[in-house]
């Protein structure tokens, strides 16, 4: 790519309107859990960002726990994920919110939260910033929904294309001159 190409086609999501939504789960949040102590729950790595700002948007107690999965690469089939690191503490009898950056597919997810109700919950429901809908191969429980997203790889505010651009502040289109010739669908559907 030329060194004046920009990797960013179009700019979704400013950082304002990612922070004003932001504000807006974490009071709805807030709402729903009073007195319930809820243990928020994220997988890492592209949930950080979206994780950080949601917890200093949410005024009550609360704890806070990660999962690391691996869900692609070449012995893994779609929606199947190996657990890389599990949570740290118990959700027998919590009431637990799973908070993901994107949902897309939902397959990934739906292993997750089945996972997780296996282990006897007193509630289990999904937060996500970015939902692309239209990608959806499964039913999903979205309470908490920040943006719908259009079907185009997008980067920033913690999602990223080969580790990279999760640091931007805003969520922007790649432009097509970064994205690697053969690319395979799993890394295109971000």
């Amino acid at each position: 790519m030329p060194a004046s190409a920009s990797p960013i086609s179009d700019i979704l999501l400013t950082e304002a309107q990612i922070r004003r939504r932001v504000s807006a789960l974490g009071a709805a949040i807030a709402a729903d859990y009073a007195g319930l102590d809820p243990l928020l729950v994220g997988v890492l790595r592209g949930v950080i960002v979206f994780m950080a700002d949601l917890m200093r948007a949410i005024p009550i107690p609360f704890t806070v726990d990660f999962l690391a999965i691996s869900s692609y690469g070449a012995q893994v089939r779609p929606g199947q994920v190996r657990l890389l690191k599990d949570l740290e503490s118990s959700i027998e009898g919590r009431h637990v919110l799973f908070v993901e950056d994107m949902v897309d597919t939902g397959l990934t997810l739906h292993t997750l939260l089945r996972m997780l109700n296996e282990r006897r919950p007193a509630s289990l429901h999904v937060c996500t910033l970015f939902d692309k809908p239209r990608l959806r191969l499964v039913k999903l429980p979205l309470r908490y929904v920040g943006f719908e997203l259009p079907d185009r790889y997008v980067v920033g505010y913690g999602l990223d294309y080969h580790q990279q651009y999760r640091n931007l502040p805003f969520v922007g289109a790649l432009s097509a001159q970064v994205l690697l010739p053969g690319a395979a669908p799993e890394d295109l559907a971000s």
